[in-house]
Parts: C-alpha cells; structure tokens; sequence
C-alpha cells in the first residue's frame, strides 16, 4: 500500500488523488462515508458500506431463510387480521 499526501484547502477540502479514487472504486460526485477509526479517518464507498452491512446482518438470517418472504407473509397476516 503506497501512502500519499494531501493538502486541506479552506472549508475542510481535501483532494484525494486520482490512483486513489480509482483503487475505491470512486468518481466525481459519488457519495462517501467518513469514519474515524481510533484516529485514523476512513473514506469508504457507499456501496462498500451498504456491502457490509449486508454481511451482518446476513449473519443473523438462517441458512434458506427469506426475510423479504417473512415480511410479505407477516404483512399478509395482518391485513387478514384486519
């Protein structure tokens, strides 16, 4: 991993290098979420943070599982009730 430098300009700018953005996957005008990690700030894709929580929470979904099936269901149900 090669490290790079970067200046902050007025308001808190900071350009990310070109070799960087592409690493990310990012373009001009995508959307970024910034975390501070035991101070180191971390810049990460929407799409790579939506990634994970998917993971996790796949995690809690047993194997053959639909939780889309069990809400339809669930909503199903309750119209019934109704």
């Amino acid at each position: 991993m090669a490290s790079h430098s970067a200046t902050i300009h007025e308001g808190g700018r900071i350009a990310i290098p070109a070799d960087l953005l592409h690493e990310l996957g990012l373009q001009d005008g995508d959307t970024v979420v910034l975390d501070v990690v035991e101070g180191v700030l971390r810049v990460r894709s929407r799409d790579a943070v939506i990634a994970e929580i998917q993971a996790l929470v796949r995690g809690f979904v047993p194997e053959g599982v639909s939780v889309v099936d069990e809400l339809i269901a669930e909503r199903r149900a309750e119209a019934a009730r109704e």
